[in-house]
């Protein structure tokens, strides 16, 4: 990391290292190579960023993602290039997918042999413009002279909202140069997007008439907890999405949660008379592929100026941040002395107590399940949840969570990355002191694809507890086939390991629940362990649930009753 000859000269390594701890980095996630090696040996060196070896670039990528949200704050991922930073970009498309703040480091061969199509080893043709695909943003560091402003810049890039993963490369020979440590290594500024003050009071001379306000509220809208709770006092309904989860505490008499589009929560939406959609991009599976009927007027406000209009007409629009410009609704709605019906908020609880009764009837025997995790689980902790069927019925909306980083899931569909995003919220609660448990829902089918991971996870302790539902199979893939495709089921069995035999080999410990009436029990233990707990459900001994999930929800089917085959 230092010249021995002259001690004021360090690598390019040790600088990228020095300045991410600048960033307020306390953990970052990769897979060690010959082409990322001085900026890992600076790290090992340098002792203030703890660096987890992930067991492969993709499972990598969907840590630093998971620990971005779970912090809200920059995660940070290191890669090799060619192939390796090739396997990242599934993690980085599901990163784009959520907004995440994602920083992702890759090695380049030496800067002589680039793009010029030499066959060197790690060499990828192009592999800026792949970068540039699966990321908000991609750079390449050109010298040693421009390392230090290629990363102020991703860095401000990746934390500017509409916030999202940023790749820099950068070649192995200027990770390894020597230069002085610069002065400066602080990042730059993170400017919010103001919202115009004309845009704010047509906005809230609109919303003045109407008597019966709803807010929608999107992951973009995360930071803005307390100006929504001063639109809350003024009578305004809330409902988030699943990204924007937390942002009201799920059990707030005046939110739905996210039981957004449940058939009562609909018919509800048509007794308003104002929506106002926040930092949400209103995406196809929340809104029944666009073809939800929210009510009218429907406003928007969004820090992303090309969110006018997308997936939905919009009455009205405002560019800026949503904190900003709630508190700027807000200030000029308390001035009016503006008060909605309160018939609204009796309404709502109304339509979400239908729902919610209706949701857990249909989950038959799992109902105990959920009811069992939330009782161990508190007030404070993470929820990470993978694609499965649990998670689309039961993990996306009923079991409550109360902040706004706790909840993170795979937003962009892709199966097999809740338990490597779980170690990153683990590791992100333990390198930040937040005292927050993880818990990771997985369903067995996606699970297997980051096998691997487990190793990493109980190599670094990481304090989680994963629920692994397991019936052998793709159940949701079977449940699909019934309804589409006359009950013609083919390639949805699946060979499962043996969990406890698994788990042994690498001193994971672990629990079978195959009678609800062991749960109890099993949690207990689960949630004492020091560091990560496998409990596996043994769906296939325990049955499976009263209504069937046959895929995403439309306004002609949303579910089905169960269909013994």
């Amino acid at each position: 990391m230092h010249n021995p000859s002259n001690p004021t000269q360090v690598t390019g390594g040790a600088v990228v290292a020095a300045f991410l701890e600048q960033c307020g980095v306390k953990a970052a996630f990769g897979v060690i190579s010959i082409h990322n090696m001085p900026i890992l040996d600076a790290f090992a060196q340098r002792g203030a960023v703890r660096f987890v070896s992930a067991r492969g670039e993709a499972g990598a990528g969907n840590m630093a993602d998971a620990y971005a949200r779970s912090t809200a704050s920059l995660g940070v991922c290191v890669t090799s290039t060619g192939p390796a930073a090739g396997n990242i970009a599934g993690s980085m498309v599901e990163a784009l997918t959520a907004g995440a703040p994602v920083l992702h480091l890759t090695g380049q061969i030496e800067t002589p042999y680039i793009d010029k199509g030499m066959s060197y080893i790690h060499e990828a043709p192009d592999q800026l413009t792949m970068l540039k695909a699966v990321s908000k943003a991609a750079f390449r560091v050109r010298s040693i002279d421009n390392l230090l402003g290629t990363l102020k810049r991703a860095v401000q890039v990746a934390l500017t909202a509409p916030t999202g993963p940023v790749s820099v490369e950068i070649p192995i020979d200027i990770q390894s140069a020597m230069m002085a440590m610069p002065a400066d290594l602080s990042p730059l500024p993170i400017e919010a997007a103001v919202p115009s003050k004309s845009g704010l009071d047509a906005l809230a001379a609109s919303l003045a008439k109407a008597k019966r306000p709803m807010l929608w509220i999107g992951g973009g809208a995360r930071h803005a907890r307390a100006a929504i709770q001063r639109l809350q006092k003024l009578g305004f309904g809330v409902v988030t999405t699943t990204q924007g989860r937390g942002t009201v505490p799920e059990d707030n008499p005046g939110s739905l949660g996210a039981y957004n589009i449940q058939k009562p929560v609909e018919a509800f939406y048509q007794t308003c008379d104002a929506m106002l959609v926040v930092g949400s991009r209103l995406r196809g599976n929340e809104t029944l592929k666009y073809e939800l009927k929210l009510p009218r007027p429907l406003y928007r406000v969004d820090a992303d100026a090309a969110a006018e209009g997308r997936c939905y007409a919009t009455d009205a629009f405002v560019c800026g941040d949503a904190a900003l410009a709630l508190e700027g609704l807000a200030d000029r709605l308390e001035a009016a002395n503006y008060k909605a019906d309160p018939a609204l908020l009796t309404d709502l609880r109304a339509a979400h107590e239908q729902a919610v009764a209706t949701l857990r009837d249909g989950l038959g025997p799992y109902a105990e399940l959920v009811r069992q995790i939330q009782s161990v689980a508190g007030r404070s902790f993470n929820w990470v949840r993978d694609v499965t069927v649990s998670n689309s019925t039961w993990g996306n909306r009923e079991l409550r969570i109360f902040e706004p980083s706790a909840g993170v899931h795979a937003t962009g569909g892709g199966i097999g990355q809740g338990m490597p995003m779980a170690i990153g919220a683990a590791i992100g609660a333990a390198v930040t002191g937040s005292g927050r448990k993880t818990f990771c829902l997985a369903g067995d089918g996606g699970f297997i694809l980051n096998l691997g991971e487990l190793a990493c996870m109980v190599q670094e302790e990481a304090p989680m507890v994963i629920v692994l539902m397991n019936d052998k199979s793709y159940g949701v893939i079977k449940n699909i086939q019934d309804v589409q495709y006359g009950g013609r089921r083919c390639y949805a069995d699946l060979h499962t390991p043996d969990y406890a035999l698994l788990c042994k080999s690498i001193a994971l410990p672990h629990a079978r629940v195959s009678r609800l009436e062991d749960l109890k029990g099993q949690l207990d233990e689960a949630l004492a362990a020091r560091g990560p707990f496998l409990l596996e459900i043994d769906m296939l001994s325990i049955g499976g649930f009263k209504s069937t999930f046959a895929g995403p929800p439309t306004n002609t089917i949303t579910q089905i009753p169960a269909l013994n085959k």
